[in-house]
């Protein structure tokens, strides 16, 4: 009979109230299944149970990066104290602030109970757990290294949050420098200058080109402003759905790997992130040519999974990873240098760690450096808009001026 999913809300050995989820061919197995691990039933219900694939309650509040980067540093913290991995995760459920995780926590005990290893309990919830973190997971299950592996999984994923964390931060401020300036440029030309079009038809002659123009662009707006706002809104739509395509979600990635100015950083942090995940998959004793198609998968860029791809078709064929990254084209020589190290070496972890941490270095003076320039940007923008409408609305006034006399 196929498994079904119930949600259960229950009391343990110490009287504490659980919920959770647990897998059972029916009702009244999950009760008993429950039972045998101590757990006095108070509700369950199949239509409350977790929907889906990925096991996760509708309704609930989904787990942040964050959240999962704590759990994980928690699975690796007990596991690595020696505790045995049922009752690590009795703990980190215990532990867990997220409801979902708390769930996910119960229901992958549940399974570890039943014989079910970590790494395949969680790959039943890859919205949570995606195929990088699972497979590093099952190969350190399977060479004996889990809290090392749950170790570097739980750095990685601090590395991943502090690193958005960042780049929020560095951006909030000149976000809303350009959300206000916008706000302004809007009150003008739709507010402002469509009263003082009423005063210089009034005073008559020939207007300056600069009012003329800014006039006619204030008009437009006002009576096609709707449109406008439609217009921007299905261009968007087209947009996302044309990068949703492989061909133009190719093409998006391209343009990003070369634009100026962000080009740059963009491609460093890509590096930096399959550097990472491939250093981390090897550690952890996931094969070599799984690593590469999962690194690329992982680096969040069509042309640097798309050379990964090529790159585990040569080794296949029995190259050297570093002359294959190098042919490849997308990977830089710091790189593929380091990689060739690492393969002379036998410690190629180790060198994929060193460029991540180096390129990390990179990527972070580059943020710094843009957001320094994106901020005069933005004042200079708004200043030449505003001395642009001041310089339209006086030059009437001193034509009139110049009449009168």
């Amino acid at each position: 009979m196929a498994q079904q999913s119930f949600a259960y809300t229950a009391l343990d050995a110490a009287g504490s109230r659980r919920t959770g989820v647990v897998e059972a061919e029916s009702r009244d197995a999950a009760v008993a299944r429950l039972a045998s691990e101590g757990r006095f039933v108070l509700e369950i219900d199949e239509s409350k149970a977790a929907n889906g694939p990925q096991g996760l309650s509708f309704g609930r509040r989904p787990p942040g990066r964050q959240d999962l980067a704590l759990f994980t540093r928690r699975l690796a913290d007990l596991s690595g104290a020696g505790l045995p991995l049922d009752r690590v995760l009795q703990v980190v459920a215990e532990q867990s602030e997220s409801i979902v995780l708390r769930e996910v926590a119960e229901a992958t005990l549940a399974d570890v109970r039943a014989g079910t290893p970590v790494s395949q309990a969680l790959a039943k919830h890859p919205r949570l757990f995606n195929e990088a973190f699972t497979q590093t997971l099952r190969a350190g299950e399977a060479s004996g290294q889990f809290p090392e592996v749950a170790e570097r999984l739980a750095d990685f994923q601090e590395m991943e949050v502090a690193r958005r964390s960042q780049i929020v931060s560095a951006l909030t401020y000149p976000a809303i420098l350009a959300f206000v300036a916008v706000a302004v440029n809007i009150f003008l030309v739709t507010f402002v200058v469509p009263r003082l079009a009423v005063v210089f038809k009034d005073m008559g002659g020939e207007l300056p080109a600069t009012t003329r123009f800014l006039l006619d662009g204030s008009e437009f707006l006002s009576r096609n402003g709707t449109a406008v706002v439609i217009g921007i809104v299905v261009a968007v739509v087209l947009f996302r759905a044309w990068a949703a395509t492989e061909s133009g979600a190719a093409a998006r990635d391209r343009f990003l790997l070369t634009a100026p100015i962000v080009g740059p950083v963009i491609r460093k942090a890509t590096v930096s992130r399959f550097a990472r995940v491939l250093g981390t998959l090897v550690f952890g004793g996931v094969p070599i040519l799984e690593a590469l198609e999962i690194s690329g998968m992982s680096a969040g860029n069509r042309v640097f999974r798309n050379s990964a791809r090529k790159v585990e078709e040569e080794v296949r064929a029995g190259r050297a990873i570093a002359e294959a990254m190098r042919e490849a084209g997308a990977f830089p020589p710091v790189l593929t240098h380091m990689v060739a190290i690492g393969e002379e070496t036998g410690d190629l972890p180790k060198m994929l760690g060193r460029v991540s941490n180096s390129l990390d270095f990179e990527v972070d003076t580059g943020m710094r450096r843009l957001v320094a320039l994106v901020e005069p940007v933005i004042v200079l923008s708004m200043a030449v808009f505003v001395g642009f409408v001041v310089l339209s609305v006086v030059l009437p006034i001193f034509q009139a001026q110049n009449l009168v006399k």
